[in-house]
């Protein structure tokens, strides 16, 4: 059975640092471009970061100004997200997903909550 799991979500106040982990089991993911989304309350889902198989080129959205970044150990099938200069409006569900060859999106973890508070 494949499985993500995320994990190193919680409650951070403005201008701190979380570092997020997503294990990956069931099956290897080294070769998968792999990706972090997250869904606000009242708000879709949205890109946040992905990384492709090596780690050698990464992609963010366009708010993330440079405070995220997106790694990966694939001896360890562990993508992570390092989020740095919190803000409120970083407040949501994080996930993480592997993508497919074809482009979709299959594979999704449970998410992890992130809360910044002001």
């Amino acid at each position: 059975q494949v499985q993500l799991v995320e994990s190193g979500g919680g409650l951070v106040q403005a201008g701190g640092s979380l570092r997020l982990s997503c294990a990956a089991s069931g099956r290897s993911f080294s070769n998968n471009v792999m990706g972090w989304f997250r869904q606000a309350p009242g708000k879709e889902r949205e890109f946040v970061a992905a990384i492709d198989w090596s780690g050698g080129t990464t992609y963010g959205a366009d708010f993330l100004k440079g405070r995220f970044t997106i790694s990966r150990d694939n001896a360890k099938n562990t993508v992570y997200l390092q989020m740095n200069s919190l803000k409120p409006e970083d407040t949501a569900v994080y996930y993480c997903a592997a993508r497919t060859t074809t482009g979709g999106w299959p594979y999704w973890g449970q998410g992890t909550q992130v809360t910044v508070s002001s």
